[in-house]
């Protein structure tokens, strides 16, 4: 089965939610491949992968709020804190959601739902660049 695997990078705009599915499509389409399945795979440990929600922005922001609230920065019981008070919870955060999504795929499409998106979830309070691995399988 034929495989194609390409690396891409996301700019998170800091402690939010940014979606890259155009870039998954896009990337779908170099490939060459007409079905099959995506592994979406992000390479860091303070930010994770969400399938959401794509229309109305208000789901995301208050996914965001709920796990702020689950795990707050400033817990006196956080020991991990040499890169600030959002250090501890954004490794926290990445390990209670999913670094890791598979989509399959049909007639050169993906098969997300009306308003599914796929986001990267930043955790952490500044802007960062992440990689973001997809490794497409199929026919």
């Amino acid at each position: 089965m034929p495989v194609y695997t390409k690396e891409i990078v996301v700019i998170a705009p800091g402690k939010a939610t940014a979606e890259f599915t155009q870039q998954i499509e896009s990337a779908l389409r170099e490939s060459g491949l007409s079905e099959g399945t995506v592994t979406v795979f992000c390479c860091h440990t303070s930010c994770s992968l969400v399938i959401m929600e794509n229309a109305d922005p208000s789901a995301r922001r208050d996914l965001e709020g709920f796990i702020d609230r689950l795990v707050p920065e400033n817990d006196p019981h956080f020991t991990h804190t040499y890169e600030g008070p959002d250090d501890m919870p954004s490794h926290i955060k990445m390990a209670l959601t999913r670094t890791a999504e598979v989509i399959p795929f049909v007639h050169r499409r993906l098969c997300l739902g009306t308003w599914q998106g796929v986001f990267l979830w930043e955790h952490r309070q500044r802007s960062h660049q992440r990689r973001i691995v997809l490794s497409f399988q199929g026919e």
